[in-house]
């Protein structure tokens, strides 16, 4: 079995170090990503605006998992547009539309910035399957890229894939790896961080045990990582980053409720835009976050590449979504 699953990953990763010139730009697999919500929406605006249109539009983003909440505020937003500037043309309600999208997504824009501490500790959480682990390794590749130092720590321990997994990525880019075969999550991520700091690693990348929230007891194993990450470094972590699967929809909004009260979320990764997801979910996220202080998205990812998971952007999303150069 660990046979198989060394030869998927190698697999995997040789996929994802297909040479860039191969490849569709990051902009084409965005929007390729997005194409089917793209597709809904742009079959709406062809004619006058009109009740029947603006039911339309409602449908389409709740089927695109904008959610109910996030819906309404748009709804609500494009009919005060339509009276205050007196917009006639689907057109027009389609720039409306554009415009009030970006501007209730734009505050999640907050790239990460790791250089205010050196280690920079980054606490990684996630259910399983979200491609948290997955992630870690296309971050950590991310950071090389800047020029920094990364270490990885191998915290999921109940998941021999995920040791593996990161032990992989490690290999094939030159990163440390801590891990344990078994034992606490918690006591592989301490010894990491004492590492980093003994080593002068720039970025310690500390993965987690997935977790349902619903799993009250599992919940506290993962905020006692937390608080054992801050005895090895009392200033840490500097960034708990929830890794989010786009294709469950408004269950994200859950995830992100349960994970931030269990350890204090800083930062989201939204996985798999990648043609079968909606995309919408972002908008309900921002819409769910409180005004001033929401929890930064910090990167998407559309798919299994190396260079897959970018920093996030509201402008270059939307103008995805509807279909700008």
């Amino acid at each position: 079995m660990q046979l198989q699953t060394r030869a998927f990953m190698f697999g995997f990763l040789k996929k994802a170090d297909a040479p860039a010139h191969a490849r569709p730009s990051w902009t084409e697999r965005l929007k390729a990503g997005l194409s089917r919500t793209r597709v809904q929406l742009g079959g709406l605006f062809g004619r006058r605006i009109d009740e029947e249109m603006l039911e339309e539009l409602e449908t389409t983003l709740l089927m695109a998992d904008v959610g109910v909440e996030a819906t309404q505020y748009l709804l609500d937003g494009l009919k005060s547009a339509v009276r205050r500037d007196k917009l006639e043309t689907g057109e027009q309600l389609r720039q409306a539309l554009e415009e009030s999208l970006f501007r209730l997504i734009a505050p999640l824009e907050q790239p990460l910035d790791v250089s205010a501490h050196r280690p920079f500790i980054v606490m990684i959480a996630g259910v399983n399957g979200s491609g948290k682990t997955t992630s870690i390794g296309k971050l950590a590749k991310h950071f090389q890229a800047q020029g920094k130092s990364v270490l990885l720590a191998a915290g999921d321990t109940f998941r021999a894939a995920a040791r593996e997994q990161l032990a992989i990525w490690g290999e094939r880019n030159d990163v440390t790896v801590i891990a344990q075969e078994s034992g606490d999550p918690a006591a592989v991520i301490f010894d990491a961080v004492n590492a980093a700091k003994a080593r002068g690693i720039d970025v310690v990348l500390a993965d987690t045990a997935g977790r349902l929230p619903t799993q009250l007891h599992l919940m506290e194993e993962i905020a006692k990582v937390k608080r054992v990450i801050g005895k090895a470094e009392p200033t840490a972590p500097h960034e708990v980053l929830l890794v989010l699967d786009a294709n469950i929809g408004q269950n994200a909004l859950t995830q992100v409720k349960a994970f931030d009260a269990a350890v204090g979320v800083t930062g989201l990764v939204l996985t798999k835009l990648d043609g079968t997801a909606k995309g919408g979910v972002i908008a309900a996220i921002a819409r769910q976050q409180p005004a001033g202080h929401p929890i930064a998205l910090r990167y998407i990812g559309v798919g299994e590449g190396i260079d897959d998971l970018q920093p996030f952007s509201a402008r270059e999303f939307v103008d995805a979504l509807f279909e700008k150069a």
